[in-house]
């Protein structure tokens, strides 16, 4: 507890993380948040792990476990769950790191506000890599709209870092997996990270693009292989719940309901159900081409 608090700073979050990024980092951090990458192999690489699901989750302990045997790893990650906050950003109060042990941190913050800190401020350079994860839980189809997870590689992508996003299917049993109340394999997901994150750091990605990687909870000698997938489409029936206060109010609670896919060999979903690693790519460009043009032609002849 003494280490933990000794090594605690304060980032004021008043300005954006990309101008805070011009300050120096010797002004910015404290010398013993430096001292724990001097003793990594300046040939190896760096990479910053993060999550959504907090700096204690089995996930991420996991995401460690296997990006040590690519690089250099230094987590920095949400202090608590932080999941379904999408791309959000801590602005109005100042964002607290702690230094929890050697290449470890937690930052009071979201998951972007983890990569932004982590990359700018507590990494002695720009990381090679970011991976993000592992997820308790599948990010498929519209969930990357939502995920702390995938929002963190975003956020990353954006900085024009290479990055990943992990995470392990639990809701829908399927084969020899047993949904979210049988065992829980991240060590599974951990290997295909390693492998993922190797192709990636030798072979680079397409601009402005991240991988979105989710892995079916079995057995590493059960999964079937990897498959390059669409996003696919869901939707939720039923998902915003009334309930009521202790003191009689009318509340709702979002979550639940039933989901409903789009089905298709292709996507994201059917390839994890059916036993396979689904890897999509993303990209940060959400302008719709086709529809520019059919834009242009429906406003001429509206005009």
């Amino acid at each position: 507890m003494k280490e933990r608090m000794q090594a605690s700073i304060f980032l004021p979050d008043f300005l954006p993380m990309r101008v805070l990024g011009m300050h120096s980092r010797e002004t910015a951090l404290p010398k013993m948040i430096q001292l724990d990458m001097e003793k990594s192999s300046k040939n190896r690489k760096l990479i910053l792990v993060t999550n959504d699901d907090g700096v204690h989750s089995p996930g991420i302990k996991a995401l460690l476990e296997s990006m040590e045997d690519v690089g250099d790893a230094v987590v920095v990650a949400p202090d608590r769950e932080r999941s379904a906050v999408s791309h959000a950003l801590t602005l109005h109060r100042p964002l607290r790191v702690e230094r929890i042990r050697d290449n470890v941190y937690s930052v009071n913050g979201t998951p972007t506000d983890c990569v932004a800190i982590g990359a700018q401020k507590i990494l002695p350079r720009k990381p090679d890599l970011i991976v993000s994860g592992i997820n308790r839980g599948a990010n498929l189809g519209d969930d990357i709209s939502y995920s702390g997870t995938v929002s963190a590689a975003i956020e990353g992508t954006i900085m024009g870092i290479s990055s990943l996003a992990f995470s392990l299917m639990l809701e829908f049993p399927s084969g020899g997996a047993k949904g979210p109340d049988g065992p829980r394999h991240f060590e599974t997901a951990g290997k295909y990270a390693a492998q993922v994150a190797s192709f990636v750091l030798n072979n680079g990605l397409p601009y402005d693009t991240l991988l979105n990687v989710n892995v079916p909870n079995y057995p590493h000698e059960d999964v079937k292989g990897v498959r390059f997938t669409r996003q696919s489409k869901r939707v939720y029936d039923g998902s915003i719940q009334e309930t009521r206060s202790p003191w009689g109010e009318l509340c709702y609670w979002i979550g639940g309901g039933t989901p409903i896919w789009e089905r298709g060999p292709d996507t994201d979903m059917d390839t994890v159900m059916e036993g396979y690693v689904s890897i999509t790519p993303i990209h940060l460009d959400f302008t719709n081409n086709a529809a520019i043009d059919w834009l242009k032609g429906k406003w001429n002849g509206h005009a």
